[in-house]
């Protein structure tokens, strides 16, 4: 099975092809829209691994945007003992769904 390690937006992710992974969300992309990724660390095809110093020149990723939806809660709370200070916060962070289209070799 083929899959690589790429940097999306300042994080790692392992993808593999036909397959929907959740990313940090793209500000200005909208639905369907094509994305290409040059930023791929670890290519595996067929048992044969590739590792970029620090990145693959001749590996590309092409990706379609599917959705973008929000994640579950995430609870903030700050507290000083003894100084009866108590904060409570939290968001939903934003996640965009991409589907890895084809990994692209020049």
């Amino acid at each position: 099975m083929n899959y690589a390690i790429a940097k999306i937006k300042g994080k790692q992710f392992k993808l593999f092809e036909k397959k929907y992974i959740y990313v940090p969300f793209f500000y200005e992309k909208k639905l369907g829209e094509k994305l290409i990724f040059n930023q791929v660390l670890l290519f595996c095809k067929n048992g044969m691994i590739k590792i970029g110093t620090p990145f693959l020149k001749e590996i590309r990723i092409q990706v379609e945007i599917i959705e973008h939806k929000k994640g579950k809660k995430i609870i903030v709370f700050k507290k000083k003992r003894r100084k009866g200070y108590k904060k409570k916060n939290g968001f939903r962070p934003i996640f965009s769904k991409i589907k890895i289209i084809s990994f692209l070799e020049k």
